[in-house]
């Protein structure tokens, strides 16, 4: 399925947050783990993507080193900061909050609690 852009992309931060939370990641490695785990739905650029992981780290949320990969090749990986892990944490917050309510409208959801603030 092709997703509206504006909406992949307005998620693109949290997702590539919670990747390098998980542990350290290189650019591609990204790409690949989203279109894995999006059965193909999430179909990333790198041209999309480096610009993010670049914003990311202007604003102090991730940090980047060289390191030699298992080919001998040498890598950029990126990982989370503690701000970083911060902002996923009312980044992701949110979403839930967000994404309850509009399934509550979108399929009437009868009895759901919606979440204070909603």
């Amino acid at each position: 399925m092709n997703y509206n852009p504006n909406l992949t992309r307005s998620m693109m931060e949290p997702l590539v947050l919670q990747l390098v939370a998980e542990r350290k990641r290189y650019g591609y490695e990204i790409i690949r783990v989203v279109n894995e785990r999006t059965n193909g739905a999430f179909e990333w650029k790198e041209g999309t993507l480096y610009p993010c992981l670049h914003r990311l780290e202007e604003e102090g949320l991730i940090r980047s080193a060289w390191e030699k990969a298992q080919t001998g090749r040498k890598r950029k990986y990126y990982g989370i900061t503690r701000r970083g892990r911060a902002v996923l944490a009312e980044k992701s917050s949110e979403w839930s909050s967000f994404s309850t309510a509009v399934n509550a409208v979108l399929f009437s959801i009868t009895g759901s609690t919606l979440p204070s603030g909603v």
